[in-house]
């Protein structure tokens, strides 16, 4: 932060920013309720996820479960199941984890408090503050993406927001900033800014409240701020599975819980190793998983998919069942489905362009 610059007055932001959070701001479903358990939710589903894609998902949720005593309830696989396309599935996991846990031991009740908030599985210190202001109207900060690049500029903080030093300066920044009269509002019109206005890149400083107060606008530096590290080239992986048929079914395996993926069900593979064919691959990931063998045939398809950390080409092989009985050797569990059943289980993203290709070869055999 700059030395020589007045910085920014706590009351004086809160009412320019409040000001322009009262004279509009997007409608957005859950910001339309006060119900703590819709709050929790949709901060779970926002987690380095886009709006336009969170509000599907959202509402069809709540229609599956509309209480947290149903969400408790339910199957892990049908959780997984309304959650299939959204990513980060051990948000999913530990929703209905943390669900138990409210029922258990806080009667059915979100916690109203940062703290006991925090012991819940996946609520972490943003997601915690976020619920305890805006259902609980308690004046807890939060910090998020948005708020990074909102406070980075406003206060022309010029060190890398990676950095543990800087973490710490932005909580306590936010902490100070909180409205201890409208936390919720105030926090979401935070958010809110950092999102329409004070976007990555160069903002639009023309439209902002805090345009005058904004030290990087001062200094011209509003385009550069926040100052965030180089990411790598992620690294690709080739990963091989196979589509083993018997009898006219389909053999499906599910992940260990835990991990990446942990609870879906794929297609049985995995990842090639170095002096290997990907038909070698094929065969012996299904033999290492499952415990059966397998004649690798033609390829399906290729799939290329990015995560967040790494991307894979997956290659689908056509293989027939040879020996063996099929065992969760290397999964949680097994499964001989017919191919018109796979839609009912939660495969990850990458395995529906399979599903796709099976359907066209489906009808070119009949």
């Amino acid at each position: 932060m700059s030395k020589n610059s007045k910085t920014p007055r706590p009351e004086v932001i809160r009412k320019a920013l409040l000001a322009w959070w009262d004279q509009g701001h997007r409608d957005l479903p859950w910001r339309r309720t006060k119900n703590p358990y819709a709050v929790w939710l949709a901060e779970m589903m926002l987690q380095q996820t886009r709006i336009e894609t969170v509000i599907p998902y959202y509402e069809r949720f709540l229609r599956h479960f509309p209480t947290i005593e149903s969400l408790a309830r339910a199957k892990l696989d049908l959780v997984l199941k309304l959650w299939e396309g959204l990513g980060y599935y051990s948000r999913a996991r530990n929703l209905h984890k943390a669900a138990q846990m409210v029922v258990r031991e806080y009667e059915g009740r979100l916690p109203d408090n940062v703290r006991d908030l925090q012991k819940l599985p996946g609520v972490g210190r943003y997601t915690a503050g976020a619920v305890a202001s805006i259902a609980f109207h308690q004046p807890a900060p939060l910090v998020d993406g948005n708020v990074i690049r909102v406070l980075c500029r406003l206060f022309c903080i010029r060190e890398e927001p990676t950095q543990s030093a800087v973490k710490k300066k932005l909580w306590q920044l936010a902490e100070t900033l909180v409205c201890p009269r409208r936390p919720g509002d105030f926090n979401q019109s935070l958010m809110e800014l950092g999102a329409v206005v004070c976007k990555p890149g160069l903002p639009d400083c023309r439209i902002c409240p805090l345009e005058t107060f904004c030290l990087a606008k001062q200094k011209g530096l509003q385009a550069v701020l926040p100052k965030m590290p180089k990411s790598g080239k992620l690294p690709e992986y080739e990963i091989a599975v196979g589509i083993v048929f018997r009898n006219g079914r389909v053999l499906i395996a599910k992940r260990k819980a835990e991990g990446l993926l942990g609870g879906l069900w794929e297609f049985p593979g995995g990842k090639r190793e170095a002096g290997e064919t990907l038909e070698q691959t094929a065969a012996r990931e299904i033999r290492e998983e499952t415990g059966i063998a397998v004649s690798v045939g033609p390829c399906l398809t290729v799939v290329r998919h990015a995560y967040s950390h790494f991307k894979i080409v997956l290659h689908a092989f056509l293989c027939d069942y040879l020996s063996g009985k099929a065992e969760p050797l290397e999964c949680d569990a097994v499964k001989w489905v017919w191919p018109s059943q796979l839609k009912r289980y939660a495969f990850p993203a990458a395995n529906h362009p399979i599903f796709a290709r099976l359907t066209e070869r489906a009808g070119v055999n009949d």
